[in-house]
């Protein structure tokens, strides 16, 4: 008989296998499948949260923001203070200056993101431009700061410290084309809001790209539009194209844009024809005076000026300095000039007439007769036309960039021919005309390709104009009184100065101004200043904005005008 208390190995072994449920039964081997296949999945989805909480701590330490320093927006300046740092020009940066830390402070004229972790610039000063590349690094660069760089909006001016580098390539597409900005910081001094009122590109696109095929889908901004927003006009000119171009090896496409401020190069030449007329007058011992521009009395007899009030009275903004630049050659200042505002109510809406522009004016004593005062006018304007090609060729091939036009052609003494000649000349064109009719527009024109044609100018005086077209104050010719001592210089066809001989002699004065119909108590003081005896003298008055118009063959006075006066124009 077996022992009771030996166990049964079978049973041992069989219970060892068991696996129980939580109320202590035996589990079936078809549950314990399914449980086992329940853990493994709660394990792999252990083992996946935490890989997703690695990366995302991962990601979250990539984000750390360590350049909080190196970017932003600045404080309104206050001059709260004076650093005393050298802050660099554009133009005196270059590849012999590489590896040097500068200060610059420029407008975003462009940007352009490659992904998140890097921009090209385009920074701008004037006429100037240089590239500058703004690149993430895990030690001073964060991808904050990228983000803040590439939403900088465009025409913003900035504060950028950079390290001076040479390109792999020259830069092609800036005036700086040796040397590029790498960026450690940017900081906005003064943020650009809202949209620019016009595309910056269509704006800068040269007149002759207009009406091509290709580029139809870009549209031209109109003039008014461009005067409307006057100050983000005269910013632009550079022309600015989407042309791919080889800038390294990893980035192929940029925008280029001409090494040119259309805009700026009219008013650097504009200032430089004030430059060269101030220039010449005082080497010829002209002194430059400042004369009223509220009147008593209309200058030119009460016809097209502006009267404002004065007080319990009425004035009158100056139509020229005439009577004024007259009084001081009386008051022996012998040989005066003016650059100034002049005034004219006339309601002319066209290419070359404008309410308020600035006069080039010159009055002087001669000696024997008023062609002395040509010879000086002359001289003046050769040497104006001489002076821009030599000081400012670089700003008008700028602006022949954006607006094609054929060169200025000039004789080395002026072509003079008489008023009689000139219509001499168009009557053998075909053109009707009376001896002592005036000339319309398109008839100066014309005469003006004629001369072209035949003695190879753009510019020439014509002399003996018709008294009856002349004002009051104009010397008669001693030899036929149907013409008088006067004349006008010509650009392109378009007259850019009138001027003539004055009637010096008070009591002829008052004669000329009574066939004129003339008011004499509204001169008196103009005739009195005559009384004490004054020299023959004459003179001119240049329209500088017309003389710009038609040198650079612009079409439109509004375009070398800073802030156009017209009929219909007082704003900005």
């Amino acid at each position: 008989m077996a022992d009771q208390t030996t166990p049964d190995v079978n049973l041992v072994d069989k219970t060892e296998d068991l696996v129980l449920d939580t109320e202590g039964k035996p589990i079936s081997k078809k549950a314990l499948k399914k449980l086992e296949k329940e853990r493994e999945k709660e394990a792999k989805k252990a083992e996946r949260a935490a890989k997703e909480a690695a990366e995302r701590a991962a990601r979250e330490a990539s984000n750390v923001d360590y350049s909080t320093d190196r970017y932003g927006k600045l404080p309104m300046n206050q001059s709260q203070q004076r650093t005393g740092l050298k802050r660099e020009r554009i133009t005196d940066i270059n590849a012999s200056r590489t590896s040097e830390i500068v200060l610059v402070r420029a407008r975003v004229h462009n940007s352009r993101p490659t992904g998140a972790k890097m921009c090209f610039f385009v920074f701008r000063q004037g006429v100037a431009t240089i590239q500058g590349l703004v690149q993430a690094d895990p030690n001073n660069i964060s991808k904050n700061m990228i983000k803040f760089a590439v939403d900088i909006p465009l025409e913003s001016i900035v504060l950028v410290e950079a390290v001076v580098a040479k390109p792999v390539d020259d830069v092609k597409s800036c005036t700086v084309s040796d040397a590029e900005l790498s960026i450690q910081k940017i900081h906005v001094i003064s943020e650009a809001l809202g949209r620019l009122p016009f595309s910056l590109e269509d704006a800068s696109r040269p007149e002759a790209e207009f009406g091509k095929v290709e580029d139809a889908q870009f549209s031209r901004v109109n003039l008014d539009t461009r005067l409307n927003n006057r100050v983000v006009d005269l910013r632009v000119g550079y022309s600015i194209w989407r042309i791919p171009v080889l800038i390294s090896q990893i980035h192929l496409c940029h925008h280029i844009l001409s090494q040119t401020n259309a805009n700026h190069a009219i008013f650097k030449i504009q200032s430089g024809v004030c430059q060269l007329f101030r220039e010449y007058l005082i080497g010829k011992d002209f002194m430059e005076i400042h004369s009223p521009k509220i009147i008593g009395a209309a200058s030119e007899g009460g016809a097209n000026v502006f009267r404002v009030r004065y007080f319990k009275g009425e004035a009158y903004l100056a139509q020229s300095p005439q009577f004024y630049k007259q009084m001081s050659v009386a008051a022996d200042f012998d040989r005066v000039f003016e650059i100034g505002s002049v005034f004219r109510a006339e309601d002319s809406n066209t290419h070359r007439h404008m309410t308020e522009f600035i006069g080039l004016d010159m009055e002087m004593a001669f000696e024997e007769h008023y062609y002395e005062v040509l010879d000086v006018l002359d001289e003046l304007f050769v040497s104006i036309f001489t002076g821009l090609k030599q000081r400012f060729s670089k700003e008008i091939e700028a602006v022949r960039r954006q607006y094609p036009f054929e060169e200025f052609e000039f004789l080395p003494k002026t072509l003079r021919l008489q008023y009689a000649e000139g219509i001499k000349m168009l009557r053998e064109a075909g053109v009707e005309i009376g001896d002592y009719d005036d000339f319309n527009t398109e008839q100066e024109r014309r005469l003006g390709r004629l001369v072209k044609e035949k003695y190879h100018t753009d510019f020439y005086m014509l002399d003996k104009f018709p008294l009856s077209v002349r004002p009051f104050y104009t010397m008669p010719d001693p030899t036929n009184p149907n013409y008088s001592n006067s004349y006008d210089f010509f650009m392109r066809g378009e007259e850019v100065l009138s001027g003539a001989q004055r009637v010096h002699d008070p009591a002829f004065l008052e004669e000329r101004a009574r066939a004129h119909g003339i008011d004499l108590a509204t001169i008196q003081p103009y005739i009195d200043s005559f009384k004490h005896a004054a020299p023959p003298h004459a003179g001119g008055g240049i329209g500088l904005e017309r003389v710009i118009m038609l040198y650079l063959n612009l079409g439109n006075i509004r375009k070398t005008s800073l802030f156009p006066r017209d009929p219909k124009r007082l704003e900005p």
